[in-house]
């Protein structure tokens, strides 16, 4: 199945026979998407209403740089800020965890989107791409904020998508623009970038999203493309049951197996359920190539649409809504972020 990008706020006539092609599972929402909490609640809704089979809708709301509904939703600080306070009260620093990701989920869901990917589990040792976006350089506290993070989405009745596997945070290129290799055996990541991959499995993880970086000791190609790191780690080894997303095929990094049909087919071939097409100039030719496969395994993704929201109304009356909103506006939190 493809989830792939839309161009504006609303829905053109392109679009909706994209989301009538039977490899279309669902869409992915960006800034450019987005105008006000009303506008992505009828866009969300349009796109329902243009399949004909249930659609995956999902954003990257991570909080910090990454969040890309902004106006009439809370300002969600960066994952980093939580290291600080993890060495001064773990246990405090856990729950406010919890917290920001059942907030964060509770207004995604509200907005009639299904899921965020979130959360970063990456380590925060000076990736150009992760940056802010990591929890802490140490594994055992990535993996410690990992399980907090997934109940929190889990209680707001949000599928929880760990990334970027098995590590993004540990080289220093940026997969966007640049290819990015790790040297280091499958050993030494075991003992530190697959910790928190690990934790997070263990405590209920749905989907994993996998990285456009390549471990020349491990596998030749980049982990996305590699049967060993999908089928052979995290799916035998770790046993992963979920669903396991490709990163976006438009990114540099993606680009060294060939063109787009070489790109879809390469995740596919690896045990990819779900390609990532962000760009909406690529859904063309993406579908096109995914028609050349055959039939796809259309039910991937039902699990992961998002169930039992609150709505808006409702959520603004939950007395843990503004709880949870005043806890995660701490100085402490956006000083450290």
């Amino acid at each position: 199945m493809l989830v792939i990008g839309i161009a504006g706020t609303e829905l053109n006539a392109q679009e909706r026979d994209w989301l009538r092609h039977p490899a279309c599972g669902g869409v992915i929402l960006f800034t450019r998407n987005f105008a006000s909490r009303a506008q992505v609640g009828e866009l969300s809704q349009s796109i329902r209403e243009a399949a004909p089979r249930p659609q995956l809708i999902c954003v990257d709301q991570e909080g910090g740089r990454v969040q890309r509904f902004r106006d009439g939703y809370s300002a969600l600080p960066a994952l980093e800020g939580f290291d600080a306070l993890y060495r001064k009260d773990r246990t405090a620093a856990l729950e406010l965890a919890r917290e920001h990701a059942w907030l964060m989920a509770n207004e995604i869901l509200a907005s009639g989107v299904d899921l965020s990917f979130a959360p970063v589990v990456d380590l925060g040792r000076g990736n150009r791409a992760i940056g802010d976006r990591a929890f802490s350089p140490d594994p055992q506290v990535v993996a410690d904020f990992t399980r907090a993070y997934v109940e929190g989405m889990h209680a707001a009745g949000m599928a929880a998508t760990l990334k970027h596997f098995p590590g993004h945070g540990s080289v220093l290129e940026d997969t966007h623009f640049d290819n990015a290799a790790d040297m280091r055996t499958l050993d030494e990541l075991r003992a530190t970038d697959l910790v928190p991959f690990e934790a997070g499995i263990a405590a209920g993880a749905d989907a994993v999203m996998m990285a456009h970086v390549a471990y020349p000791n491990v596998a030749p190609e980049p982990a996305g493309y590699s049967p060993l790191w999908i089928e052979g780690i995290l799916r035998k080894e770790m046993g992963f049951r979920g669903v396991v997303f490709s990163d976006d095929i438009g990114m540099a990094a993606a680009h060294g197996v060939g063109g787009i049909k070489a790109r879809i087919d390469a995740h596919y071939d690896a045990g990819c359920d779900v390609v990532l097409v962000c760009h909406p100039q690529l859904v063309e030719e993406s579908l096109a190539a995914v028609d050349q496969r055959g039939p796809l395994n259309t039910m991937a993704m039902v699990g992961l649409i998002g169930r039992g929201a609150l709505g808006w109304d409702a959520l603004l009356a939950d007395a843990r809504y503004d709880s949870a909103q005043r806890a995660i506006d701490r100085d402490e939190l956006r000083r450290n972020a």
